[in-house]
């Protein structure tokens, strides 16, 4: 029913989450290792930020598979995003794993939340304003140009492959808008899925305007506005922004925090009365598409 666990130790709340990432169902066998690892800890980093919490260290759980070079890169990528982030590795485990088998890495994030606590999927009510930071899909159309092949790349196909291999979730905006949100979550498996999960958690319904869902520059240069491309920007998932339910009188002050930044919020819904998810696309009210985002059901036989 949420990103991650709170624990409240000597008068202050520690937030833990656990990630993991699978090859072949998370990563593709070809990224390159440093970006497996820029994942892996991005991955933890945005639960952290949907909580608010900034990251007092990481535990680390890594397959040996034989391949000197490939765990060279991975632990240079792992410095990197780690030296990002502010967040220590503290200790871990390493397993062996026969040669050619599809790695699993683990990692457990700690963090601290904010003196006003770490927000909810739970806490959003019906004439709550639905918001996303950022832009939606990137990652998502990434992937699908290299699962398509090819080797030449324009700038706008580039960038997109980054969103998907090197997610830049931000844990001080999280902090900075915690004591706003009544609910918050990291868009990861997708902004439908993780929009319906607010709705679930909170006991509301949440009505969604694809027609006002962000897109960048580089996904519309790629692929579109159209209602198919809004479609699959929804539900692509890997984005790792944050999706949160707000108040209209703080709107403002959601704003405020905006600029300061420089990173866009857009309202793209809102919390009524009722349950569940519904979705309109310029003002007329469209069906949902069958997969909301990724669910691990979705690779069971």
């Amino acid at each position: 029913m949420d990103d991650a666990a709170t624990l409240d130790v000597g008068g202050e709340t520690l937030v833990l989450t656990h990630d993991m990432i699978v090859e072949g169902i998370h990563y593709r066998a070809d990224d390159p290792a440093a970006d497996v690892a820029w994942k892996l800890v991005a991955v933890n980093m945005s639960d952290l930020a949907a909580k608010g919490a900034l990251p007092r260290g990481v535990l680390l759980g890594f397959s040996l598979a034989a391949d000197a070079d490939w765990d060279r890169d991975f632990a240079t990528g792992l410095r990197d995003a780690l030296t990002h982030f502010g967040a220590p590795l503290l200790g871990g485990d390493t397993v062996s794993v026969p040669k050619g088998a599809p790695r699993a890495l683990g990692m457990t994030a700690i963090g601290l939340a904010p003196p006003t606590g770490a927000p909810s999927r739970a806490g959003a009510r019906a004439g709550d304003l639905v918001y996303v930071s950022g832009s939606i899909g990137d990652a998502g159309a990434g992937l699908a140009l290299l699962s398509g092949g090819g080797a030449a790349r324009s700038e706008a196909e580039q960038a997109l492959i980054a969103a998907y291999r090197r997610p830049m979730p931000d844990l001080v905006l999280g902090r900075d808008v915690a004591p706003l949100v009544t609910a918050m979550a990291d868009v990861s498996d997708g902004l439908l899925i993780d929009a319906g999960r607010i709705a679930a958690a909170s006991g509301c319904a949440v009505r969604m305007e694809l027609d006002r869902m962000p897109l960048s520059d580089a996904f519309l240069a790629v692929r579109g506005e159209s209602l198919e491309d809004r479609r699959f920007a929804a539900t692509a998932g890997d984005d790792y922004r944050l999706l949160m339910t707000v108040p209209p009188e703080r709107a403002q002050a959601l704003a405020h925090v905006a600029e300061r930044h420089g990173t866009p919020f857009t309202r793209v819904g809102a919390c009524v009365p009722g349950q569940g998810l519904t979705l309109l696309h310029n003002g007329r009210e469209i069906a949902l598409p069958p997969r909301l985002g990724y669910e691990h059901s979705d690779i069971l036989p």
